[in-house]
């Protein structure tokens, strides 16, 4: 359905006032390609994100362009750079730390939606005031021109920006329903700036979650990183399953974090995401691999138990439950094998930890996965479960020399095997 542009796009108090922003802040290689177009008579703003976080104070990690001039005269004014997209066609202008986005600008209204009102592809050009309406939130749509140090603000964004507001443009649940990943991207900033989630698109949500269950699931997963990879991860898992989000991403896991029985792994989630959010802020590696692995530690465990009280032996129900729990969860996002290879060494080890003689010992510790698989185990003693000398008996062995890790791995009844190895308080048979 086609929509206007509202007369309150056309006049803002806001629009085109100067605004103090130090552009020595911004990517040098987006002040170059805003030059360019200006140059050749194009219009050219940084847009989105990268404007709403230099307002905030904050440092952007990307910066956006959107400009008048269409895919192939950004391509034709600068060589380093390509087309990418076909539901979304835009222009990377490459530099030398990395690249920035230019986007021409999209007409509000117009572009090609399903029946269930899902936006298939959005190639129609418009104005810069359709532009500023078809976008998501009114703190993304904020213009700025470094040539001429103005703010464009066609929807009232800055108002929004100082009462720490995210407010939808337009009707929510309209653009909730032409791209449902808009509802996490709004838990995501709302955790992210410590903003509130206006009242309307609040209410949508909750009501149209179930939406995101017709997300294609290699999207979902490009979402899970950008939720839980960013330093939030602990306000964002408890914001997602407050407004009933979570269920659709990982359904078995928050059927897992219901049951009663599972009393641990609620602090086990809990103490991976708080985990995950140190390691961000000091700077750290942080792998999808081990969060998935955590997120369906429980719903495999559960599986296991079934398989077993059907009869299966303890490692054939382990490594079937496995399997199952993969394989069920690809249905909502997708899990590359290069993470759920991983995945399933940590799990395995957790069992393999409690051997603890011979040269499966030091075999066991020259795994690919030792340190990521020795990380969850002790995740698990710190959650509850009963695994807290195991890993303190592989802790003390890491950091135990030689002769000492052979003492500690003697099967009894074999020489020096037959004294127990003491540290502190415990002692290590």
């Amino acid at each position: 359905m086609k929509r206007s542009t509202p007369d309150s796009l056309k006049s803002n108090p806001h629009s085109g006032a100067r605004v103090n922003i130090d552009t020595s802040r911004i990517d040098r290689n987006a002040l170059r390609v805003i030059s360019g177009l200006h140059a050749a008579g194009f219009q050219a703003y940084l847009v989105g994100g990268g404007v709403r976080d230099l307002l905030l104070g904050l440092s952007p990690k990307d910066f956006d362009i959107a400009t008048d001039a269409h895919p192939k005269d950004v391509r034709r004014l600068f060589d380093n750079s390509r087309v990418i997209g076909r539901r979304f066609r835009i222009v990377h202008v490459y530099g030398s730390k990395g690249y920035v986005e230019v986007a021409t600008f999209r007409a509000a209204g117009r572009a090609h939606v399903n029946q269930k009102g899902r936006i298939l592809t959005d190639n129609i050009y418009g104005s810069i005031d359709e532009d500023a309406f078809r976008r998501d939130f009114t703190a993304n749509a904020l213009y700025y021109d470094p040539d001429e140090g103005r703010l464009l603000d066609l929807v009232g964004g800055r108002q929004d920006l100082d009462a720490r507001l995210l407010r939808v443009i337009g009707d929510p649940d309209l653009r909730f329903r032409e791209d449902p990943v808009r509802m996490l991207r709004a838990i995501r900033l709302a955790v992210k700036l410590d903003f509130k989630v206006e009242k309307r698109a609040e209410e949508t949500i909750c009501r149209l979650g179930h939406l995101l269950s017709e997300v294609p699931s290699a999207r979902l997963f490009d979402e899970i990183l950008k939720l839980f990879h960013a330093g939030f991860a602990v306000r964002t898992f408890s914001a997602l399953r407050e407004y009933g989000l979570f269920q659709y991403l990982f359904p078995m896991t928050e059927k897992a974090l219901e049951d009663t029985t599972l009393q641990t792994f609620t602090s086990l989630v809990y103490g991976a995401l708080q985990n995950t959010d140190e390691r961000v802020r000091a700077g750290k590696p942080v792998t999808p691999s081990f969060l998935y692995a955590v997120f369906l530690w429980g719903p495999m465990r559960i599986l296991t138990r079934q398989l077993e009280l059907d009869g299966l032996s303890p490692k054939i129900a382990h490594d079937a439950a496995m399997q199952d729990t993969i394989i069920s969860q690809l249905r909502y996002t997708s899990i590359p094998k290069r993470m759920s290879h991983p995945m399933r060494d940590m799990w395995d080890l957790q069992y393999r930890f409690y051997r603890k003689r011979g040269k499966q010992v030091f075999r066991l510790y020259q795994h690919a996965r030792f340190r990521a698989a020795y990380d969850f185990l002790c995740l698990r003693a710190q959650a509850g479960e009963p695994v807290d000398r195991l890993c303190e008996w592989w802790t003390v062995f890491q950091d135990a020399d030689e002769a000492t890790q052979r003492k500690m791995v003697r099967a009894p009844g074999r020489g020096a095997g037959k004294t127990p190895f003491k540290s502190g308080n415990r002692t290590y048979h």
